[in-house]
């Protein structure tokens, strides 16, 4: 059984997983009510609610399997990318674990977590497959191979899909998390009522800061008052502008690899629209497409463990090392 550890951002999570990629238990600690009051996530608050919550998480995803550590044959624990006092706190709990029955220890890349959620049972997506992954922090196309590795076809060149949902949701009044706002209030809205733009960049990439702007303008332009009162055509265009963007630029990046195979992931992958655009595209269920651990402990099938103690030295990194 591997027990894995996430803590890259504001969820407190552990999972445990078989080896044939089953998920045991997956307990996911949110903090987005801590954090709704600054309208994002601190990373010096976040920090500090992992070390109250890893240790009870841990303690549950063992429980939830009907398990204890003598149980475990590997941790797993997300080294990045992410905020780094949060990560570390979720390695460095790891890394005690680990050390306590001297058990190996694998670092996972956050990144590889997403798309290994695909990997999951009972349903799981073989490769090779077109992936898009888009979530608060990264917005990416990738080749998908084989397990444990695939090749970045393209980009963000500024903000990510899930940053731009966020920030337009402040912009709307909306709060934090924002994703899933604009997704509810975009329900009740026109999403032809505004024409808002997305830059189309060379090559794969994707830019989402000029849609922000135009948001912004359409705001001002329309005053307190009337923005208020046409809030949700706004939420459901700004909306349709983000999804287009996406499902245009992935079904360009499938015709030009031949992947007639689609997948997406990342907590974007749980917009309502984006899912209903990509009918064919595969997708985790939606509590493994925001973060969790239980798409750690997939990945850290497909990847090496350290041995005592190489992994006494083990740091963490906060940006993309792809």
């Amino acid at each position: 059984m591997i027990l894995a550890i996430e803590t890259s951002c504001d969820e407190t999570a552990a999972a445990a997983v078989s080896p044939v990629g089953r998920v045991l238990a997956n307990v996911v600690a949110s903090q987005a009510e801590l954090h709704r009051r600054y309208g994002g996530v601190v990373p010096e608050v976040a920090s500090r609610r992992h070390l109250e919550l890893v240790v009870p998480v841990v303690r549950e995803a063992l429980d939830g399997a009907g398990a204890t550590l003598e149980d475990v044959e590997r941790i797993a624990v997300t080294r990045g990318p992410g905020l780094v006092g949060a990560l570390l706190v979720g390695i460095s709990a790891a890394k005690a674990l680990a050390w306590s029955r001297r058990l190996p220890l694998v670092p996972v890349d956050h990144l590889h977590g997403h798309v290994s959620s695909l990997f999951l049972a009972p349903d799981p997506v073989e490769p090779p497959f077109l992936c898009l992954l888009a979530s608060g922090g990264h917005t990416m196309l990738l080749d998908v191979r084989e397990h444990g590795s695939f090749d970045v076809l393209g980009g963000t060149l500024d903000d990510a899909a899930g940053e731009a949902f966020d920030k337009g949701a402040r912009l709307l009044g909306l709060g934090y998390p924002g994703g899933s706002a604009i997704d509810g209030l975009a329900r009740e809205g026109d999403p032809d009522a505004f024409g808002f733009p997305v830059a189309r960049v060379p090559g794969l990439d994707f830019s989402f800061s000029g849609v922000k702007t135009a948001l912004l303008y359409a705001v001002r332009e329309l005053g307190e008052e009337e923005a208020a009162r046409r809030r949700a055509d706004l939420a459901a265009s700004y909306q349709r502008a983000i999804v287009r963007a996406l499902v245009e630029r992935t079904r360009e990046a499938a015709r030009r690899t031949g992947h007639e195979r689609l997948a997406v992931v990342g907590g974007v992958a749980a917009n309502s629209e984006l899912r209903a655009s990509l009918p064919e595209a595969a997708a985790a269920p939606l509590t493994l497409c925001t973060d969790n651990a239980a798409m750690i402990g997939s990945a850290a099938r497909y990847s090496e463990g350290l041995r005592y103690p190489e992994y006494l030295s083990l740091d963490a990194y906060a940006s993309a090392s792809l």
